[in-house]
């Protein structure tokens, strides 16, 4: 295993105000958990936040743990440059952090059940279903499950199988009982006497995916049993001549570090598609990191199954709570809608942004002013408009973007079908190593190739995880170029959860670093130099530098300095001593980061200029944002890139600079509503830990006076947003509506004073000319129904033909 450069930077740094990321990773994950337990958070969603800790905690124990796991192999000591640790230490103290979390996870499941019970939903054992409902899934079990199922014994001729990752499994530890050969019966035995049994075997049944999670009794839910118990309780009727002795729920998980670029896995001249589908049947079948039992197993059981596994019993987690995070959404799924409207976050749809004219070319528009896209506040469609309207016009020589991941069905893929089909060039640079989404990517890249477009694989070594899209068109016999730069991804089902920026504009010298950027990641070289965009692996890392460094000199000279950031995780070694530094010297930091942070806060002479916030609410925080400075002189830059080593020096990342002044207005009062959350919002405290803010905390500066409601504790930063989208959006419609209105008025109007002249009636000085453009007229096969244009020219000719009778 390759160690990344910053593992293998000297470990000998000041740790004075730094954390584990492992661990930091464990307090963030803890504090989504703590959505789940809040009562104002409505019940099937808090189901949810479960259900998401679950699925959290499954990748961080596949890729972060697989990683240590790796790293404690290695031959040379690797030591943590945040915490000083040792891998080892590292596991050790994930593990011990985990008996907590454990704890914590199931107290919350058991009161989310307690709280669907007195709603009316109740999960059963087999023991307390009736005897109807006992007949009616013993019959189930039979002819649907039994069917599908594969059992196994464990003995000297059967070897242990491979459990496969993340799969649920049960687990039961048999007794043959021995009967007489000659007779169907038992050998005859005194009163009391046991069979006679041989050697303990272990017996194992897989719980195919294609079984349903839970099993309803009842059409809405009301009453159900989960699939794996069904199998527990008829598991006698499968292991025949066998006494169960024990009977366990498993579930495995397995390392998925996995890189492509491991010399292991490289074959000659292999096509990269190839390469990362052996990759993911690798990950299958790699070593197992943890192991989720249902309750504590015998000894015996327990002693077997590590052995097996190779795994040691801190690795061990006996666990009550969603052992399969898919438990809640079979929940939520298969309750009633009436439960599912009541229980839940009331819907939201994202509305039309207000910049964008729906009438208009975005084309047209981006020439005009630059554009930006709030998600999931607002509508993704803008750039679905754009895209399309490229398709559509002749003059449009090429669409190039670059793709991370992208929705099972996607817009965006179809439209740059649709163009490479209308023979435009259409360059997609898609990253199949886009971590758990690898399949997908290969499944696109295949249907992008087939429709004519040309798939890059991504760089050498670097993930490339920018989000930009590029157009060129011929116009009058010059280039422009049409970019669009995000912070998230290019799907369409994710614009609608996760909180993103989305920015357009017609700019030509952002044009130009995307034509550099593009003509660069085709030929692999990651030193291009570029007018305005910061890229990594280079530019991003030296520009940021420069940029804190003008802030600390800034201090020195005694001038306002500040640094205002908003990020998913921050824990690259240099970027923090940066931090410290411009703390030190005066410069004032605010930190909004959602997930890891490895920066302390508030420490005597070192971070004191440090404020650090998150926020965890309905929707998942993604947006970057990157600001230096006070005031107008201020750099905004929106970027793909946290800063985390992998993203700043291991990865291909691009962030732009913000120069409209009213984008750069809105980024900053959007930015000063996040850090006046203190409903969802959280500061962090000088040891790592979290805790709640107060409206007395919260530095108003910057927050517009609508925002105050957020500021004094009353709404959210993200319900404030989605009521602004929705109050913005429905008083443009309501514009909109009114000036159509009066169009029509005064056409009408207009067309009346017309007729009076032609007849030779009075007309008013100021009655308004004829207008040229066509007025609407009833089609001949329409009903003859009066419309509102009709209804207004027969009231105005009334009005104006009466006044002239009199």
């Amino acid at each position: 295993m390759e160690t990344s450069p910053e593992l293998r930077e000297n470990a000998s740094v000041d740790t004075r105000y730094t954390q584990n990321r492992e661990l930091s990773w464990l307090r963030f994950n803890r504090r989504v958990l703590c959505e789940a337990e809040t009562p104002t958070t409505p019940l099937l969603e808090r189901l949810r936040f479960l259900s998401i800790v679950c699925s959290n905690l499954d990748e961080f124990f596949m890729i972060r743990v697989g990683t240590l796991h790796d790293m404690a192999g290695a031959q040379e000591p690797i030591i943590d440059n945040k915490s000083g640790m040792t891998p080892q230490q590292q596991l050790k103290a994930i593990m011990q952090t985990c008996v907590d979390l454990y704890a914590d996870m199931d107290h919350t499941y058991v009161t989310l059940m307690n709280e669907l019970y007195g709603a009316d939903v109740v999960e059963l054992e087999v023991n307390d279903l009736t005897a109807a409902e006992q007949s009616e899934v013993r019959k189930l079990f039979r002819n649907l499950i039994f069917p599908v199922l594969s059992p196994q014994i464990i003995d000297w001729s059967h070897p242990f199988p491979h459990l496969i990752n993340l799969a649920t499994h049960t687990v039961f530890r048999l007794r043959r009982i021995e009967r007489d050969p000659y007779s169907d019966n038992e050998a005859p035995r005194f009163w009391g006497q046991e069979p006679s049994v041989q050697t303990d075997s272990i017996g194992i049944i897989s719980i195919p995916d294609i079984l349903p999670t839970i099993i309803s009794l009842t059409p809405d839910c009301r009453r159900f049993i989960r699939t794996e118990k069904l199998v527990l309780a008829y598991a006698a009727e499968i292991f025949l001549h066998y006494k169960i002795e024990e009977s366990l729920v498993i579930r495995v998980t397995r390392n998925g570090d996995v890189s492509p670029d491991d010399d292991d896995y490289i074959e000659g001249d292999d096509d990269f598609r190839d390469l990362m589908k052996r990759i993911l049947d690798k990950r299958k079948r790699l070593a197992a990191v943890r192991l989720e039992v249902d309750r504590t197993p015998s000894p015996y059981l327990g002693s077997f199954l590590t052995a097996r596994l190779q795994l040691s019993a801190d690795r061990v987690f006996v666990t009550r709570s969603l052992m399969r995070p898919a438990l809640a959404d079979a929940i939520i799924d298969k309750v009633s809608d009436a439960m599912r409207v009541e229980h839940s976050f009331p819907p939201f749809t994202p509305q039309e942004a207000t910049a964008v004219d729906t009438d208009r070319s975005i084309m047209e528009q981006l020439r005009e002013r630059d554009l930006i896209l709030s998600y999931p506040y607002e509508s993704m469609d803008p750039f679905i408009r754009l895209l399309r309207e490229a398709v559509n016009d002749p003059d449009v020589l090429s669409i190039k973007i670059t793709i991370y991941r992208l929705a099972a069905v996607s817009k965006v893929a179809e439209q740059l079908a649709a163009a490479a089909e209308q023979g435009k060039e259409v360059v997609v640079l898609l990253e199949l190593r886009a971590r758990f989404d690898e399949k997908n990517n290969i499944d696109w890249s295949s249907r992008l190739e087939s429709a004519g477009c040309r798939v890059i694989y991504g760089m050498d070594g670097y993930k490339v995880h920018s989000k930009i899209c590029l157009i060129t068109r011929m116009s009058d016999g010059q280039i422009e170029t049409f970019t669009q730069i995000g912070t998230g991804n290019y799907n369409e089902k994710t614009a609608r959860q996760y909180t993103d920026f989305s920015f357009m504009t017609s700019r030509q010298d952002i044009g130009r670093d995307g034509v550099a950027f593009f003509n660069n990641m085709l030929i692999g070289n990651l030193e291009g130099q570029y007018e305005r965009l910061l890229v990594a692996p280079l530019s991003l890392q030296e520009g940021l530098g420069r940029l804190i460094r003008r802030e600390i000199e800034r201090a020195e000279r005694g001038e306002p300095a500040l640094i205002r950031l908003k990020l998913n995780s921050i824990s690259d070694r240099r970027m923090l001593d940066l931090l410290q530094e411009a703390s030190a010297a005066g410069v004032k930091i605010d930190l909004m980061v959602r997930g890891i942070c490895c920066i302390l806060p508030g420490i005597e002479d070192l971070t004191e200029n440090i404020r650090i916030q998150s926020i965890v609410g309905r929707f998942l925080e993604h947006h970057r944002v990157y600001c230096f400075g006070a005031g107008e002189d201020s750099d905004i830059y929106i970027s793909s890139a946290d800063w985390m080593t992998r993203n700043i020096r291991r990865r291909v990342e691009i962030a732009c600079p913000i120069d409209d002044p009213e984008i750069r207005k809105f980024l900053l009062e959007f930015m000063a509503v996040c850090f006046a959350d203190n409903i969802k919002g959280r500061r962090m405290l000088p040891d790592g830990s979290l805790t709640e803010l107060t409206p007395e905390e919260v530095d108003r500066e910057q927050l517009p006076p609508a925002a105050f409601v957020v500021a004094q504790g009353e709404l959210p930063a993200q319900q404030w947003f989605m009521r602004t989208a929705i109050a913005e959006a429905e008083a443009k419609a309501k514009e909109l509506k009114a000036e159509r209105a009066d169009e029509l008025d005064r056409r009408a109007a207009a067309r009346l004073a017309h007729t009076r002249r032609r007849i030779g009636a009075v007309v008013p000085e100021d009655a308004p000319a004829v207008d040229p453009t066509p007025v609407p007229t009833l089609s001949p096969a329409a009903p003859k129904t009066e419309t509102g244009f009709w209804r207004r020219f027969r009231k105005a000719f009334e009005r104006w033909f009466g006044g002239a009778g009199e």
